[in-house]
């Protein structure tokens, strides 16, 4: 929970200013969303959102036994070729919401009994997200909020965030520039994503759980399996447990299964190899993680389905 109601109106005012030269991520179009200008994200000026509802495929302390409160919003800052979401995170399905509208979804996730409300990719949407945060609050919302991203995020709006999220669910997805270039259009990616995981992990610290295991603070670093690309995801298990601690929860993802913009790739055209997720899952091990995470590829993945429950190593 934040710390007090003037805290979020700060957070809300500056983040307007952002908007009419717009800078909420990293790469600080400068355009003026205010007057219904696009940037990169395509993003207008109000939030959108495709879906929301309890989630039962994340982590087992957030999604619990009645899930997690997610919020699934259009758009996103990043633009990657694999993406399992693209229909909404790049095509723009969705539908146009006001602040009203956001706080209710809100409420009503905590009516349903999910365990917290979960933002996922809401960084270009934040002085919406914000103000119906704050409206929610006013009508008794009391449930944790976790910021799902890929991490990548401009420090100045995650330092705004400091006292409003409880819980960073955050990708480190490539450990060179090049490949984030190549499959996410961010070829500042690495260096970008990590201090932003600095700063996450400065903010929440570790993953703290209530008497039934259920998150209520903390961060959870996700590493999604990419086939073919086995060592960018060993260099990022390895720099989190000496830069940032081992007493960072991980999450190794096995889920990755070939969209169709990607069917036809020579690389991520095909499922992970049981060799590669063997070899990555024993590494992470190896590096004696306080809390990890380990989702086994799956065969059966419908196309209707975002994420896969997680068997967890506590």
């Amino acid at each position: 929970m934040i710390s007090s109601i003037e805290q979020i109106d700060l957070a809300i005012k500056k983040l307007n200013e952002h908007l009419r030269a717009c800078r909420l991520c990293p790469r600080e179009c400068g355009v003026d969303r205010m007057a219904g200008e696009l940037g990169f994200c395509r993003a207008g000026f109000c939030a959108k959102v495709f879906r929301y509802g309890p989630h039962f495929g994340e982590e087992p302390p957030l999604s619990g036994s009645r899930g997690s409160g997610t919020v699934f919003f259009s758009h996103c800052t990043m633009r990657c070729a694999y993406c399992q979401n693209h229909q909404f995170s790049q095509d723009g399905h969705g539908k146009n919401i006001q602040t009203e509208q956001l706080g209710e979804m809100m409420l009503s996730l905590q009516n349903a009994g999910c365990h917290n409300v979960n933002l996922v990719t809401a960084t270009h949407f934040l002085p919406d997200v914000l103000n119906a945060l704050r409206e929610a609050y006013q009508r008794g919302l009391n449930l944790p909020i976790v910021y799902n991203t890929s991490s990548y995020e401009s420090r100045e709006t995650l330092e705004l965030l400091d006292g409003i999220v409880d819980i960073y669910l955050a990708d480190a997805r490539y450990s060179d520039d090049k490949t984030a270039a190549e499959l996410s259009e961010a070829p500042d990616y690495v260096s970008v994503s990590r201090e932003a995981l600095r700063q996450m992990w400065r903010q929440v610290g570790p993953l703290r759980l209530d008497d039934d295991g259920l998150a209520m603070s903390g961060m959870i670093i996700r590493l999604l399996l990419l086939p073919g690309y086995e060592a960018q995801t060993l260099r990022n298990l390895e720099w989190i447990a000496k830069s940032l601690s081992t007493e960072v929860a991980v999450s190794v993802m096995g889920q990755f299964r070939p969209t169709r913009p990607v069917a036809d790739h020579p690389i991520l055209g095909k499922r992970i190899a049981e060799d590669e997720y063997k070899h990555i899952a024993d590494f992470a091990r190896s590096l004696n993680f306080e809390t990890l995470f380990i989702q086994e590829p799956d065969s059966e993945f419908p196309d209707n389905l975002f994420g896969q429950k997680m068997r967890g190593n506590l």
